[in-house]
Protein backbone atom coordinates (compact mmCIF):
# COMPACT_ATOMS: atom_id res chain seq x y z
CA UNK A 1 0.00 0.00 0.00
CA UNK A 2 1.32 3.43 -1.17
CA UNK A 3 2.06 5.88 1.81
CA UNK A 4 -1.25 7.96 0.02
CA UNK A 5 -3.42 5.36 0.24
CA UNK A 6 -2.48 4.89 3.75
CA UNK A 7 -3.35 8.22 4.35
CA UNK A 8 -6.31 7.89 2.60
CA UNK A 9 -7.68 5.61 4.88
CA UNK A 10 -6.44 7.08 7.89
CA UNK A 11 -9.79 8.41 10.26
CA UNK A 12 -9.66 12.16 10.43
CA UNK A 13 -9.90 13.02 14.62
CA UNK A 14 -12.46 14.97 15.44
CA UNK A 15 -11.23 18.32 16.79
CA UNK A 16 -11.62 18.53 21.15
CA UNK A 17 -14.22 21.01 21.81
CA UNK A 18 -13.32 23.70 24.29
CA UNK A 19 -15.13 23.16 27.79
CA UNK A 20 -18.97 24.11 28.91
CA UNK A 21 -17.54 27.09 30.28
CA UNK A 22 -16.56 28.40 27.07
CA UNK A 23 -19.11 26.96 25.20
CA UNK A 24 -21.96 27.84 26.81
CA UNK A 25 -22.42 31.32 25.49
CA UNK A 26 -21.79 31.29 21.60
CA UNK A 27 -24.27 28.14 22.29
CA UNK A 28 -26.95 30.78 24.38
CA UNK A 29 -26.17 33.14 21.58
CA UNK A 30 -26.64 31.17 18.73
CA UNK A 31 -30.28 29.66 19.98
CA UNK A 32 -31.06 33.25 21.44
CA UNK A 33 -31.84 34.08 17.86
CA UNK A 34 -33.31 31.24 16.65
CA UNK A 35 -35.98 31.42 19.28
CA UNK A 36 -36.39 35.71 19.74
CA UNK A 37 -39.76 34.44 22.07
CA UNK A 38 -40.45 31.72 24.39
CA UNK A 39 -43.67 29.69 23.34
CA UNK A 40 -45.28 29.17 26.49
CA UNK A 41 -48.37 28.78 29.04
CA UNK A 42 -51.08 31.89 28.72
CA UNK A 43 -52.10 33.55 32.16
CA UNK A 44 -52.51 37.03 33.59
CA UNK A 45 -51.08 36.91 36.52
CA UNK A 46 -49.25 35.05 39.31
CA UNK A 47 -51.74 32.61 40.35
CA UNK A 48 -52.92 31.73 36.46
CA UNK A 49 -49.65 31.03 36.12
CA UNK A 50 -49.21 28.49 39.20
CA UNK A 51 -52.12 26.36 38.41
CA UNK A 52 -51.10 26.34 34.68
CA UNK A 53 -47.50 25.07 35.29
CA UNK A 54 -49.18 22.67 37.39
CA UNK A 55 -51.59 21.44 35.09
CA UNK A 56 -48.79 21.36 32.54
CA UNK A 57 -47.01 18.55 33.91
CA UNK A 58 -46.60 15.54 31.45
CA UNK A 59 -48.67 17.64 29.10
CA UNK A 60 -48.34 20.14 26.42
CA UNK A 61 -48.70 24.05 26.65
CA UNK A 62 -50.75 23.48 23.44
CA UNK A 63 -53.32 21.90 25.43
CA UNK A 64 -52.99 23.65 28.31
CA UNK A 65 -53.71 26.82 26.82
CA UNK A 66 -56.75 25.20 25.44
CA UNK A 67 -58.02 24.26 28.82
CA UNK A 68 -57.17 27.09 30.80
CA UNK A 69 -59.36 29.78 29.49
CA UNK A 70 -62.39 27.78 30.96
CA UNK A 71 -60.98 27.07 34.08
CA UNK A 72 -60.12 30.41 34.60
CA UNK A 73 -63.50 32.04 33.85
CA UNK A 74 -65.05 29.25 36.12
CA UNK A 75 -62.63 29.88 39.22
CA UNK A 76 -61.25 33.37 39.70
CA UNK A 77 -59.52 33.39 42.75
CA UNK A 78 -57.51 31.24 45.09
CA UNK A 79 -60.28 30.73 47.27
CA UNK A 80 -62.38 29.56 44.27
CA UNK A 81 -60.33 26.84 43.86
CA UNK A 82 -59.93 25.92 47.37
CA UNK A 83 -63.49 25.95 47.69
CA UNK A 84 -64.10 24.42 44.38
CA UNK A 85 -66.23 21.07 43.76
CA UNK A 86 -63.28 18.89 42.96
CA UNK A 87 -65.74 16.60 40.36
CA UNK A 88 -65.99 19.79 38.59
CA UNK A 89 -62.50 21.20 38.75
CA UNK A 90 -61.63 17.30 37.34
CA UNK A 91 -63.82 17.20 34.67
CA UNK A 92 -62.43 20.89 33.30
CA UNK A 93 -58.98 19.96 33.88
CA UNK A 94 -59.78 16.52 32.20
CA UNK A 95 -57.69 17.08 29.13
CA UNK A 96 -54.64 17.49 30.48
CA UNK A 97 -54.08 13.91 31.46
CA UNK A 98 -53.35 12.75 34.97
CA UNK A 99 -56.41 14.96 35.94
CA UNK A 100 -57.34 13.44 39.46
CA UNK A 101 -53.91 13.95 41.00
CA UNK A 102 -53.75 17.54 39.45
CA UNK A 103 -57.21 18.28 40.52
CA UNK A 104 -56.05 17.31 44.18
CA UNK A 105 -53.06 19.64 44.04
CA UNK A 106 -54.73 22.03 42.89
CA UNK A 107 -56.93 22.37 45.72
CA UNK A 108 -54.90 21.85 48.43
CA UNK A 109 -52.31 23.95 47.34
CA UNK A 110 -54.84 26.58 47.05
CA UNK A 111 -55.86 25.92 50.55
CA UNK A 112 -52.38 26.71 51.51
CA UNK A 113 -52.24 29.94 49.46
CA UNK A 114 -55.33 31.35 51.12
CA UNK A 115 -54.68 29.88 55.00
CA UNK A 116 -51.09 30.89 55.03
CA UNK A 117 -50.32 33.02 51.98
CA UNK A 118 -53.55 35.61 52.22
CA UNK A 119 -54.56 33.95 48.72
CA UNK A 120 -51.60 35.23 47.34
CA UNK A 121 -48.74 33.36 45.13
CA UNK A 122 -45.46 33.47 47.39
CA UNK A 123 -42.15 35.01 46.28
CA UNK A 124 -39.16 32.46 47.81
CA UNK A 125 -38.34 29.01 46.13
CA UNK A 126 -38.44 28.34 50.19
CA UNK A 127 -42.23 28.83 50.58
CA UNK A 128 -43.45 27.88 46.88
CA UNK A 129 -41.66 24.35 47.11
CA UNK A 130 -44.13 23.42 50.38
CA UNK A 131 -46.87 24.28 48.63
CA UNK A 132 -48.82 20.71 47.12
CA UNK A 133 -47.84 19.94 43.88
CA UNK A 134 -45.12 22.04 43.63
CA UNK A 135 -41.09 21.10 43.12
CA UNK A 136 -38.18 22.88 42.31
CA UNK A 137 -38.84 23.25 38.15
CA UNK A 138 -42.19 24.85 39.39
CA UNK A 139 -40.76 27.09 41.88
CA UNK A 140 -38.28 28.52 39.50
CA UNK A 141 -40.82 28.72 36.33
CA UNK A 142 -42.75 31.10 38.91
CA UNK A 143 -40.03 32.80 39.85
CA UNK A 144 -39.26 33.59 36.95
CA UNK A 145 -42.25 34.17 35.13
CA UNK A 146 -44.14 35.92 38.09
CA UNK A 147 -41.37 38.21 39.87
CA UNK A 148 -38.62 38.04 37.51
CA UNK A 149 -36.14 36.82 39.73
CA UNK A 150 -33.46 34.48 37.89
CA UNK A 151 -33.86 30.77 38.19
CA UNK A 152 -32.79 28.05 35.95
CA UNK A 153 -35.96 25.73 35.28
CA UNK A 154 -34.39 22.09 34.50
CA UNK A 155 -37.45 20.10 32.63
CA UNK A 156 -36.58 16.80 30.93
CA UNK A 157 -35.49 18.98 27.67
CA UNK A 158 -33.41 21.14 30.26
CA UNK A 159 -32.02 17.89 31.70
CA UNK A 160 -31.51 15.74 28.39
CA UNK A 161 -30.12 18.72 25.90
CA UNK A 162 -27.32 19.26 28.95
CA UNK A 163 -26.35 16.30 29.18
CA UNK A 164 -26.09 15.98 25.26
CA UNK A 165 -24.25 19.09 25.14
CA UNK A 166 -21.81 17.99 27.84
CA UNK A 167 -22.66 20.72 29.80
CA UNK A 168 -23.04 18.44 32.74
CA UNK A 169 -22.88 15.10 33.50
CA UNK A 170 -25.79 14.92 36.47
CA UNK A 171 -29.36 13.19 35.91
CA UNK A 172 -30.69 14.36 39.84
CA UNK A 173 -32.43 18.17 38.17
CA UNK A 174 -31.49 19.74 41.51
CA UNK A 175 -27.72 18.76 40.33
CA UNK A 176 -28.58 20.15 36.63
CA UNK A 177 -29.71 23.51 38.18
CA UNK A 178 -26.99 24.09 40.03
CA UNK A 179 -24.16 22.70 37.41
CA UNK A 180 -25.87 24.97 34.93
CA UNK A 181 -26.14 28.24 37.29
CA UNK A 182 -22.26 27.67 37.10
CA UNK A 183 -22.10 28.49 33.90
CA UNK A 184 -24.54 30.41 32.98
CA UNK A 185 -24.57 34.28 33.35
CA UNK A 186 -27.58 34.76 35.82
CA UNK A 187 -29.04 37.46 33.63
CA UNK A 188 -29.83 34.55 31.54
CA UNK A 189 -30.85 31.81 33.57
CA UNK A 190 -34.72 32.06 32.75
CA UNK A 191 -33.83 32.39 29.05
CA UNK A 192 -31.20 29.68 28.54
CA UNK A 193 -33.84 26.97 30.07
CA UNK A 194 -36.61 28.18 28.04
CA UNK A 195 -34.05 28.05 24.65
CA UNK A 196 -32.88 24.81 25.86
CA UNK A 197 -36.70 23.75 26.27
CA UNK A 198 -37.60 25.18 22.64
CA UNK A 199 -34.79 23.54 20.68
CA UNK A 200 -35.41 20.11 22.35
CA UNK A 201 -38.73 20.06 21.48
CA UNK A 202 -38.16 21.60 17.59
CA UNK A 203 -34.42 20.34 16.66
CA UNK A 204 -32.84 18.18 19.55
CA UNK A 205 -35.37 15.58 19.63
CA UNK A 206 -34.64 12.76 22.19
CA UNK A 207 -34.98 10.17 19.57
CA UNK A 208 -33.97 10.93 16.80
CA UNK A 209 -32.42 14.59 16.84
CA UNK A 210 -31.75 16.79 14.17
CA UNK A 211 -28.30 17.37 14.07
CA UNK A 212 -27.84 18.13 10.11
CA UNK A 213 -29.79 21.11 10.52
CA UNK A 214 -28.56 21.72 14.03
CA UNK A 215 -27.15 25.67 14.35
CA UNK A 216 -25.11 24.65 17.46
CA UNK A 217 -24.07 21.21 16.56
CA UNK A 218 -20.47 22.53 15.87
CA UNK A 219 -20.89 23.23 19.86
CA UNK A 220 -22.05 19.85 20.55
CA UNK A 221 -19.85 16.41 21.57
CA UNK A 222 -23.47 14.50 20.94
CA UNK A 223 -23.41 12.37 23.71
CA UNK A 224 -25.31 9.60 23.43
CA UNK A 225 -26.36 10.27 19.65
CA UNK A 226 -24.38 7.71 18.19
CA UNK A 227 -25.98 5.37 20.86
CA UNK A 228 -29.49 6.01 19.76
CA UNK A 229 -28.30 5.55 15.81
CA UNK A 230 -27.08 2.18 16.85
CA UNK A 231 -30.31 1.17 18.84
CA UNK A 232 -32.40 2.31 15.97
CA UNK A 233 -30.64 0.16 13.72
CA UNK A 234 -30.28 -3.06 16.00
CA UNK A 235 -34.19 -2.86 16.27
CA UNK A 236 -34.59 -2.02 12.25
CA UNK A 237 -32.78 -5.52 12.14
CA UNK A 238 -34.97 -7.10 14.85
CA UNK A 239 -37.69 -9.59 13.06
CA UNK A 240 -40.64 -9.88 15.90
CA UNK A 241 -41.60 -13.50 16.26
CA UNK A 242 -45.62 -12.89 15.31
CA UNK A 243 -43.89 -11.58 12.19
CA UNK A 244 -41.65 -14.37 11.69
CA UNK A 245 -44.43 -17.51 12.43
CA UNK A 246 -46.93 -14.95 10.02
CA UNK A 247 -44.30 -15.43 6.73
CA UNK A 248 -43.72 -19.44 8.15
CA UNK A 249 -47.37 -19.55 7.64
CA UNK A 250 -47.70 -17.74 4.49
CA UNK A 251 -44.93 -20.03 2.94
CA UNK A 252 -46.55 -23.58 4.13
CA UNK A 253 -49.37 -22.51 2.41
CA UNK A 254 -48.60 -21.70 -0.87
Amino acid sequence: MSMDDSASTTPIATPKLPPARERVQPINDRIAKLYPEFEGLNYEGRLQLLIAVILSAQCTDARINKITPALFTRFQTAADFATCDIKELERLIKPSGFFKNKAKNIRACCVELVNRFGGEVPSTLEDLVTLPGVGRKTANVILGHGFDKPGITVDTHVGRLSRRLGLTRHRDPKKVELALAEIVPQEEWLHFSGRLIMHGRKVCLSRKPRCETCPIADLCPKIGVKGLAAKRKRKKKTVSPQRTQRAQRETDSK
